[in-house]
């Protein structure tokens, strides 16, 4: 999820290197103890197909690297829907805020970085969700939301909090550590 549109393969004789083309974080490398090869059929699912030139047919190699600068990616705010809501923030076993926005909101794009900014501090310690409510009106009309942005807070499964607005970040910090275990 994270890495797919930040990678880049490429090959020198008897080596490949798969490296993320973001510049977000300082860089992270793994070395696999031996490489096969990489296809096209693995790499469509990660990748592009607009760019032929991520795809290799280079032959095997005894070490290759991985190069990842997209660390935070996966401390972002991710996109929960009615399907979902049940397993991503009823049954977190973590503490979860999870921001109602529509695109059209004015306030709703003034509180989506400082939502982003809280999910990478409180990394690990809740998980950070947003519903749109034009998409997944079911669970906007079954937590009472009538004004955006609103931001709920659970812990064990039942909402605890809400915020209606958009609050400055001190506001929902000062919420979040309510519930977070220190």
């Amino acid at each position: 999820m994270a890495l797919e549109n930040c990678l880049r393969l490429s090959t020198t004789v008897g080596t490949a290197r798969i490296q993320c083309l973001s510049p977000l974080s300082s860089r992270k490398t793994l070395v696999f103890s031996s490489y096969r090869g990489f296809n096209k059929s693995m790499l469509h699912s990660t990748v592009s197909n607009s760019n032929p030139s991520l795809y290799s047919t280079a032959g095997t190699s005894r070490k290759s690297s991985f190069v990842c600068n997209a660390r935070e990616k996966v401390n972002e705010v991710q996109v929960v829907t009615d399907s979902s809501w049940n397993k991503l923030v009823i049954g977190s076993e973590t503490p979860v805020l999870v921001e109602f926005w529509a695109p059209w909101c004015g306030p709703c794009r003034m509180i989506a970085p400082i939502i982003d900014e809280l999910a990478k501090e409180y990394a690990g310690k809740i998980a950070c969700y947003k519903i749109n409510t034009d998409d997944c009106p079911n669970i906007a009309t079954q937590y009472g939301i009538r004004s955006i942005p609103t931001v709920l807070f659970f812990k064990n499964g039942e909402k605890k909090e809400s915020v209606i607005g958009a609050v400055p970040k001190s506001t929902l910090s000062a919420t979040l550590d309510k519930y977070v275990d220190i």
